[in-house]
């Protein structure tokens, strides 16, 4: 393993010391805590651009996440850095989303600005370390300061103000929120992109938004679709798309190990401090995937994210969240008790933390819970109360 790499016996460790068990080191445990966690698994009813009503074989956020994760592990095997400490940052990277994507984090952060907002990574950093309260010995996952700041900093440090998620945590400190993430969480802020530029091309094309032959306006789209063109003559239309996309990922992925060994080697780190502390990443594209990507995510963005069948889905969901939010403000005493940390009394008085507390809860709801819970709540006559 690289110098440069986070080597577990070298962690900063933990908030509360555990002893090691089973053979696994702190990363590889970081990793088990974060997919036996109850808001990992909700991942798998939640909207990545299709609702779950959609159809069986768009991605959710579950599916999401382990794609990004295999990714990120392919390349940190190739940069020879820490496998599991990229693979859990990878699976941790979208827990603090709410349902129905980034329109429920829309209205969620909308309907939360005068208490402070509403953030999904410091949401997350508040689950690993508050919400997933399964523990005897105290609150939240425990996992390393490594994990936790990968969590929260992998697409940069925090600058300007601090997200009130990240205040509430009292060892905030501690994770170096100026600083740059290690090289792993870098790796798995990039795969992010990789993977979701990919398979919502996967997605939108299988919702026929656009056609696969729109994308032959980017020459490396074209040129792609030409190799596949030139190795299988006869290839279907089916396996033709999945070829596409599978060699769209490759290249991007080929792009980014060979600009990121070049900055590497460049910069020179002497340690994963020294990473840390570069003020700008080692983990990138070059200036021609860079400018691919961006080509890419301007096309999604126009003919995907704004086509009117996901605006209608968004505008849907923009109700859901807010409706319950509004409703749950005006009304504590409806919210299901187990969801709360105080009585109805405190919940009245105290309108910061019950909002707080009610944004907590619409967080972790699935997307068929939200709307389930909106049609209980809001229609007349219901077969449910």
């Amino acid at each position: 393993m690289m110098i440069y790499a986070a080597h577990p016996s070298y962690s900063r460790g933990r908030l509360h010391p555990t002893l090691s068990t089973n053979g696994r080191d702190d990363y590889q445990r970081d990793r088990d805590r974060i997919i036996h966690s109850k808001a990992f698994r909700r991942l798998a009813h939640k909207t990545q651009v299709f609702v779950y009503y959609e159809g069986d074989h768009y991605r959710n956020r579950l599916t999401h996440s382990l794609e990004v994760a295999q990714i990120s592990r392919a390349c940190a095997r190739i940069l020879g850095v820490n496998e599991d400490l990229a693979e859990t940052t990878a699976l941790a990277h979208d827990l603090g989303h709410p349902p129905f994507g980034h329109a429920g984090e829309d209205a969620l952060n909308e309907v939360m600005k005068n208490y402070g907002g509403y953030d999904h990574n410091a949401q997350a950093l508040r689950i690993v370390t508050l919400l997933e309260d399964r523990y005897p010995q105290h609150q939240g996952l425990n996992l390393t300061l490594e994990s936790l700041e990968g969590i929260l900093k992998h697409n940069g440090p925090i600058t300007g103000d601090i997200p009130r998620a990240i205040l509430a945590f009292p060892d905030y400190q501690k994770l170096n929120l100026n600083l740059y993430a290690g090289i792993e969480a870098q790796i798995a802020a990039e795969c992010d992109d990789i993977a979701y530029n990919a398979h919502d091309i996967d997605d939108g094309l299988r919702a026929e938004l656009f056609k696969l032959s729109d994308l032959e306006q980017f020459d490396f789209c074209a040129e792609i679709m030409n190799d596949i063109h030139k190795d299988y003559p006869s290839c279907h239309a089916y396996a033709f798309k999945h070829e596409f996309i599978r060699r769209m990922i490759s290249y991007f992925v080929s792009d980014l190990i060979a600009q990121t060994k070049l900055n590497i080697a460049n910069a020179n780190p002497q340690s994963y401090h020294d990473v840390c502390q570069m003020g700008y990443p080692l983990v990138a594209f070059s200036e021609t995937g860079e400018k691919h990507k961006k080509e890419l995510k301007k096309y999604l963005f126009e003919n995907m994210y704004h086509h009117y069948k996901i605006l209608r889905m968004t505008s849907k969901a923009s109700r859901v969240i807010k409706g319950l939010f509004n409703l749950y403000m005006q009304e504590p005493e409806i919210i299901p008790f187990d969801y709360t940390k105080f009585d109805c009394k405190t919940l009245k008085s105290d309108e910061k933390q019950r909002a707080i507390l009610i944004a907590d809860f619409i967080a972790g709801m699935t997307d068929k819970f939200a709307l389930e819970e909106y049609k209980k709540l809001f229609e007349l006559v219901s077969e449910q109360l």
